[in-house]
C-alpha cells in the first residue's frame, strides 16, 4: 500500500495506508497504552485505554481500531486523555483486588504500571469487592478471577494463535467470566480444567496477574532474577527463550522461562517444554561428581583421577589394538563447537572415523540433494524458519509439527491467519494442521514413495502444488535416503526444510559427527578440510556398527558424549561387557550405568556456544545457570585429550587473535574462569587465552566448514539468528538396510527424550492430560 503522512503529537510520520494508528505510533517510538490490543490478534476494542484525540473528530477515538490517513493530526497525551484513561482504570479497579505485594505479576503488571502513571489508585466504589477462590486449571495454569480485567487476550491467543479454543467467556455483561473448555459439571474431579497444549501463551498474554504459572508463582520477583536469553534445548525448532535465574547454594537455579521481549524467530511463542521443562536442570538426581568403576561399582572420585584414568586407558587401547578399536558417539544436544571438537578429537587425537550420533533426520541426503541447486530467482533452496512465517505456499510432507515442532506449526498458522498462505498437506495421519490446509492428500503409512511418484501425475493436488511459484516444502523425518532425494528432484522450484528432533541434530550432522563425512558433509579425501586434517581416509563404523563390533569383541573402547544409545536403540547390555566405556552425561542413564568412567556434564542452559536448528538457522546459546560439580562437554573433551597426551594447541587453536576469545564463557561465571586459569598457569600458558573457550574453535569452523564461513560473528553475538546452507558432495548414506540409522525420537508435546523422566513438570502435565483431557489434542476433527 502507498504511504500516507500524518502528525502525532506534533511529529510528522509516514506509514503504509491501512496501518493501525497504535502500530504506526509504536514504530515511531510513541507508546499508546492498551490492555485488550495484542499484535497479530483480532481487534477487541474492549478496554478503551488507547483513546486519542484526532483533529476534527467529535469524540476521543481508539488507536487500536483506527487506521492512519493522509493529513491526520493526532494527540496521544493531554489532560483530557489522561482523565479518560484514569476513569477507565478506576472502573477496572472497582473489583480488582489490590494484592500487588503478593501477586505474581507485581513489577510486570500493565495495570499496575498504568495506575502509577495516571494516579488512579483511589476508587469511587464503596461496595465490598467480589471475592472468588483461585482456581487451578492444570499443573501449569492458575486463574484468579477477581484480578481478570476481561481484555480477552487469553481467549484470542488460545483460539486464533494456538487453534485450541480451550478458553471462552461464560455469561454476559457484568457477569462475564473467562472459563476453560472443561466445565466443572463435566470434569471428573469436579474442578474446571484445561484441555489444551499447556503452552502458557495465555499467561504471557495476560496483562495482569489473573493467569499465573504453576512453576513460577510465589517463588521470586522479576527484579530478583538475572534474565539470560538463550536457545531452548528440547526440539529442533530453535526457539529463543529468556531464562529467569537466581543464585542458590550450589550454583544458580532456573525459575522461569519465557520470551516476553518477543525477540528471535519465535517472537513471544514458546511451547509447553520451552516454557516449563527447564526443571530437569534442577533435578536432585544430577551427577555432580565423576565416577570410576572399582570392584564392579561406580564410586565417586576426583576430576583429576577420573580424567587421568580415562585418558591413560584410552591411549593404551589405541596403542595396543589400533585406532579402529575405539568408537565415539556424539550428541544432538551439545553445541556446534562441542560436536566439531568431538569429531576432531576422534579423527586427529585417536585417529579413527568410528564416530556417529543418534540421527533423527537424514541431513546428509538433504545437503547432497540440494547442493549447488537454486530456485528460479537464484536463491539457495535451503529454507529457514523465517520462510515458514512468510512463504505464500507451504507443502507439508509427513511429520506432525503440532506435536514435534511446535514453532513450525505456530508459524504456519500465523502465516495462514495473517497472510492467507496456502497450505497443502500429504500425510499418513490426520494431523491437526489439516485444519489450515487448502488441500489434503492421504498417504499410506510407509507409502511416501508412492506419493512422490504421484507428483508426476496430473491430479488436482499435484497441479495445485506445482502451480505455486514460491513453494516451501517442509518434510517430516519419515522420508530419508532415496525417497528424500527423489522428492527434492520432483519439485525443482521449491525450497526445502527437514524436521528433526532435539536442539542440535542438524548441528551434529553439519559438524561431521558422521563416520563417512567431514564437517560440512565434505568427503574424507580430496576436500580442503581433509587436507587440513591428518585423519584416516577410510569410512568408519556407524553407531549401530560400533555396537555390533563391540558384541563381536572388535571394539575395545567407546566414548559416549551426551547420548543414551543403549536405551534409545535397545542395545543389549552384554554387547559392552568387554568394552572400556567413558560416558559424559547429566544423569546415570542406561548407557552411563554400563560405563567404566562417568563424567558429570553441564546441559545446554549451562554453557556457551552456538546451535543450528532443523532449518540451518545458527543461534548463540548463553550460559544462564550453573551447577557445582559439573563441567561443559567442551572442557571435558579438551582435558581428556590432555590426559591422552595430545598437544592441546593442535586440537583447539586458541590464542590466535582477538576473535578467538570474546569473554563469552566467563564473565559472571568467575568460578569457571578461575578453574581454567589454574590449569593454564600450570601449563605455562597465557591465562587470558583459553582452550576451553568455544569461540576459539568457532574460528576454525568458520574457516573450514562450508556454509558456516558466511557466519557473521557480530550478528551472532547480538543474538540474531543466521541462516546457513552447508555443502554436500554426492554422499547418500541412508539406503536399503541402513534406514534404521535414522531413528526419530518420537517426542510429543509433553515428552523430551530421556529428559522426560527428570522433569517433574512434564510428568505432571502428562498425568493431567491423561486424567482430565476429554479428547487427544493432536488429532484433527
Amino acid at each position: 500500500m502507498a504511504d500516507v503522512s500524518f502528525t502525532v503529537d506534533g511529529k510528522k510520520l509516514t506509514a503504509p495506508a491501512g496501518t493501525l494508528l497504535i502500530d504506526a505510533c509504536k514504530s515511531a517510538g510513541i507508546e499508546i497504552p492498551a490492555f485488550c490490543y495484542y499484535p497479530g490478534l483480532s481487534l477487541q476494542a474492549a478496554c478503551r485505554m488507547c483513546v486519542v484525540r484526532i483533529e476534527k473528530q467529535p469524540k476521543l477515538a481508539t488507536a487500536c481500531t483506527t487506521t492512519v490517513a493522509e493529513g491526520m493530526n493526532v494527540t496521544t497525551e493531554s489532560p483530557e486523555i489522561a482523565q479518560a484513561r484514569k476513569a477507565t482504570l478506576q472502573l477496572l479497579l472497582g473489583n480488582h483486588p489490590l494484592d500487588c505485594p503478593v501477586c505474581d505479576a507485581g513489577g510486570e503488571c500493565e495495570l499496575q504500571d498504568m495506575t502509577f502513571k495516571y494516579g488512579a489508585a483511589d476508587s469511587f466504589y464503596t461496595e465490598p469487592k467480589n471475592h472468588r477462590e483461585e482456581q487451578q486449571w492444570s499443573p501449569v495454569v492458575y486463574f484468579d478471577r477477581p484480578r481478570c480485567i476481561l481484555c480477552y487476550r487469553c481467549v484470542r491467543m488460545c483460539g486464533e494463535g494456538m487453534d485450541i479454543f480451550a478458553l471462552g467467556v461464560q455469561n454476559r455483561g457484568s457477569s462475564s467470566v473467562i472459563a476453560p473448555n472443561i466445565p466443572v459439571s463435566e470434569s471428573p474431579n469436579g474442578m474446571a480444567a484445561l484441555d489444551c497444549e499447556q503452552c502458557g501463551m495465555c499467561i504471557d498474554a495476560c496483562p495482569v496477574g489473573a493467569l499465573t504459572s504453576g512453576t513460577y508463582r510465589y517463588k521470586t520477583r522479576p527484579w530478583e532474577m538475572n534474565h539470560v536469553a538463550t536457545v531452548c534445548t528440547h526440539c529442533g525448532d530453535g526457539c529463543k527463550t529468556t531464562l529467569g535465574v537466581r543464585s542458590v547454594s550450589d550454583g544458580s537455579e532456573i525459575v522461569r522461562g519465557d520470551n516476553r521481549d518477543k525477540s528471535g524467530m519465535n517472537g513471544d511463542f514458546l511451547c509447553n517444554k520451552g516454557r516449563y521443562a527447564f526443571d530437569f536442570a534442577n533435578n536432585i538426581e544430577r551427577l555432580t561428581s565423576p565416577l570410576v568403576r572399582k570392584d564392579g561399582k561406580l564410586v565417586p572420585v576426583s576430576w583429576e583421577e577420573a580424567l587421568g584414568f580415562a585418558g591413560k586407558r584410552l591411549r593404551e587401547i589405541r596403542d595396543e589394538k589400533g585406532a579402529n578399536a575405539v568408537g565415539v558417539i556424539g550428541s544432538n544436544r551439545t553445541t556446534n563447537e562441542e560436536s566439531y571438537l568431538l569429531q576432531k578429537f576422534a579423527r586427529t587425537v585417536i585417529g579413527t572415523n568410528n564416530i556417529d550420533h543418534h540421527r533423527t533426520a537424514d541431513y546428509v541426503t538433504l545437503a547432497t540433494a540440494l547442493q549447488g541447486t537454486t530456485t528460479v530467482a537464484g536463491k539457495p533452496r535451503f529454507a529457514s524458519q523465517r520462510c515458514v512465517e512468510k512463504s505464500p505456499a507451504i507443502l507439508l510432507v509427513g511429520g506432525d509439527p503440532t506435536n514435534e515442532a511446535p514453532l513450525t506449526a505456530w508459524n504456519i498458522r500465523t502465516n495462514v491467519r495473517l497472510n492467507k498462505a496456502r497450505v497443502y498437506v500429504a500425510n499418513h495421519r490426520d494431523i491437526k494442521l489439516k485444519r489450515q490446509a487448502k488441500a489434503f492428500t492421504p498417504v499410506a503409512e510407509f507409502g511416501y514413495a508412492a506419493f512422490i511418484d504421484s507428483l508426476g501425475e496430473e491430479n488436482e493436488f499435484t497441479k495445485a502444488v506445482k502451480s505455486e511459484e514460491k513453494l516451501l516444502v517442509v518434510v517430516g523425518n519419515e522420508l530419508r535416503g532415496g525417497e528424500l532425494a527423489k522428492l527434492i528432484a520432483a519439485l525443482p522450484h521449491a525450497k526445502f526444510a527437514l524436521l528433526a528432533d532435539y536442539a542440535n541434530s542438524r548441528g551434529a550432522a553439519d559438524m561431521g559427527v558422521l563416520p563417512d563425512a567431514l564437517p560440512g558433509y565434505q568427503p574424507l579425501t580430496g576436500s580442503a578440510i581433509a587436507s587440513e586434517y591428518t585423519s584416516p581416509s577410510e569410512p568408519g563404523l556407524d553407531l549401530l556398527g560400533m555396537f555390533d563390533a563391540a558384541a563381536n569383541g572388535k571394539l575395545a573402547a567407546l566414548y559416549v558424549v551426551g547420548s543414551n544409545p543403549v536405551k534409545r536403540y535397545g542395545i543389549d547390555a552384554t554387547a559392552l561387557k568387554d568394552t572400556f566405556v567413558i560416558v559424559q552425561d547429566m544423569f546415570l542413564t542406561e548407557t552411563a550405568m554400563l560405563a567404566d568412567v562417568v563424567l558429570p556434564a553441564a546441559n545446554l542452559y549451562e554453557k556457551s556456544g552456538s546451535v543450528t536448528n532443523s532449518y540451518g538457522d545458527v543461534q548463540l546459546v548463553s550460559k544462564a545457570a550453573d551447577k557445582a560439580g559439573v563441567r561443559s562437554d567442551f572442557e571435558m573433551i579438551v582435558r581428556l585429550a590432555d590426559k591422552f597426551g595430545h598437544e592441546i594447541k593442535t586440537l583447539v587453536p586458541f590464542g590466535k587473535g582477538l576473535r578467538a576469545d570474546m569473554g563469552q564463557t566467563r564473565g559472571a561465571q568467575s568460578g569457571e574462569a578461575d578453574r581454567h586459569s589454574v590449569w593454564l598457569t600450570a601449563n605455562n600458558m597465557e591465562p587470558k587465552l583459553s582452550p576451553f573457550d568455544p569461540f576459539a574453535i568457532l574460528d576454525e569452523i568458520q574457516r573450514l566448514v562450508p556454509g558456516y564461513d558466511k557466519l557473521l560473528r557480530l550478528q551472532l553475538l547480538s543474538g540474531n539468528d543466521q541462516h546457513i546452507a552447508p555443502a554436500g558432495s554426492g554422499l547418500v548414506q541412508i539406503s536399503g538396510s541402513r534406514k534404521d540409522l535414522v531413528l526419530p525420537a518420537a517426542d510429543s508435546l509433553f515428552t523430551s527424550g530421556s529428559l522426560t523422566r527428570y522433569s517433574p513438570m512434564l510428568q505432571d502435565v502428562q498425568r493431567h492430560q491423561a486424567d482430565e483431557a476429554a479428547t487427544p489434542l493432536a488429532s484433527a476433527d
